[in-house]
């Protein structure tokens, strides 16, 4: 089993900002993850006290509507609210229930605001402005931080794209289909149900067949799976029949954050053929609470893996490369009830996200503001870097050995979490917080 990489450890006090020390504006340890050159953005609302009247958290709650909010060490910035305190111009932006009205603002005020952003939170002079707006995380409720669009899963993994080829078709002379090299192949999914960490996970219903069955058979899935992904998320969008070309990637992709694509195998493996996933995927897919912008990321670009096929110019990223490579170094990592299973690496993904932008829009299928597209698994080359169950128990063949029992697929109750992080400036690591989902029992 893996070893989970240690953490920078979080020494901020609980409780009130105004205790926080006065060697740094707000008191944050060098290095630590969600630090400045993190920042990532989430929407949030604060939690009634522990202990008040249920008319003062009635009044309480109602007077809280989710706002965005800016992680800073173990707080969250009301960034709104900060955006007003300073006499800054984007208010209209920070002031909202959800990230999309910033996401539609596109990249020149991305980057604006997060330059403004950074100078509130390491310049002095904001430090008892902005005291009274941090927020302990141990104090707020996290949302959902943009309405989703469309959803749009991919399959870009290349090392979990043969293992699935060899569990299914171990006969066959070459375990990837012969479009695998040629395209980023992927499915449309159902945006309803994108949910935020932390959400239940209910155990579906559907059909399931297997080779021995002698008809189909109606019930909860027996064998529930996660897929550990990456999620992009769009802000501008487009008119329809345009496509974007790959170097317009950081033009329209706002950020990115956790995905865990919740599967149901056995639905899936009976109903997918011919037309690919449905109800075996569409129950719920779980997001992170943060999305990290791309502007946090700049160090953690790298190059792809070499590609072994020649690819149409739509797709080619050859040119690209050098300047701004289309890989992500992100560490990710799976747990199962508080055990680490799988340290899948994003930097083996074979399809980068600007190829899958392309791909995804080149028949001129427009993008709107909160579109999110998942990675599909990913899968690293040993077998402690597979990212589902499908692939760590070889299709139910070869349990997991966890201190609380055997897995080969989730039972009720079971809780999955994926963190991650990346390489930041200067030695620092960009957290990309977790996405977690505990499964209840079928209704």
């Amino acid at each position: 089993m893996p070893e989970q990489h240690e953490q920078t450890p979080l020494d901020l006090p609980e409780g009130d900002p105004s205790s926080l020390p006065e060697s740094d504006p707000f008191g944050l340890p060098a290095g630590d993850p969600f630090g400045p050159h993190n920042l990532p953005y989430g929407v949030f609302s604060r939690t009634p006290a522990e202990g008040a009247s249920a008319e003062d958290a009635s009044a309480k709650g109602a007077a809280e509507t989710p706002r965005v909010g800016v992680r800073l060490g173990s707080y969250v910035l009301d960034a709104g609210a900060a955006a007003a305190a300073l006499g800054s111009p984007y208010v209209s932006l920070l002031a909202q229930p959800t990230l999309n009205a910033l996401l539609a603002a596109g990249r020149t005020a991305w980057s604006d605001v997060r330059r403004a952003i950074t100078a509130w939170v390491t310049v002095p002079a904001h430090r008892d402005t902005l005291r009274p707006l941090l927020h302990p995380l141990s104090e707020v409720t996290l949302h959902l931080p943009f309405e989703v669009a469309d959803y749009v899963d991919f399959y870009a993994s290349e090392n979990h794209a043969r293992n699935v080829g060899q569990i299914f078709r171990p006969d066959a002379e070459d375990s990837l289909t012969p479009n695998w090299k040629h395209l980023p192949i992927g499915y449309h999914g159902r945006s309803g149900t994108v949910v935020v960490s932390g959400t239940a996970v209910v155990r579906p219903h559907g059909q399931r067949k297997s080779p021995a069955d002698p008809a189909p058979v109606f019930g909860p899935s027996v064998r529930l799976d996660i897929e550990a992904e990456v999620g992009f998320v769009v802000g501008l969008p487009t008119e329809q029949g345009a496509p974007v070309a790959l170097r317009d990637f950081r033009e329209h992709v706002f950020g990115l954050c956790l995905l865990n694509d919740w599967s149901a195998r056995d639905v899936q493996a009976w109903e997918y053929v011919p037309l690919g996933p449905f109800l075996g995927k569409s129950f719920s897919t779980s997001v992170s609470a943060w999305i990290t912008p791309l502007d946090a990321l700049d160090d953690a670009r790298t190059a792809p893996p070499a590609r072994t096929h020649e690819l149409l110019p739509y797709l080619d990223d050859s040119t690209e490369a050098a300047d701004e490579p289309g890989g992500y170094d992100i560490r990710i990592t799976v747990a199962i009830n508080g055990h680490v299973v799988s340290e899948p690496p994003f930097a083996t993904m074979y399809w980068t996200a600007a190829q899958q932008l392309a791909h995804m829009t080149v028949n001129g299928a427009s993008l709107r503001t909160g579109d999110l597209y998942g990675s599909g698994t990913v899968s690293g080359p040993t077998e402690a870097e597979r990212g589902s169950l499908l692939e760590l128990t070889w299709n139910g063949r070869d349990p997991l050995e966890l201190p609380d029992g055997k897995r080969t697929f989730l039972e009720d109750g079971d809780e999955v979490t994926l963190t991650a992080w990346a390489p930041g400036p200067d030695g620092t690591r960009v957290d990309l917080g977790e996405v977690r989902g505990r499964i209840a029992a079928a209704r």
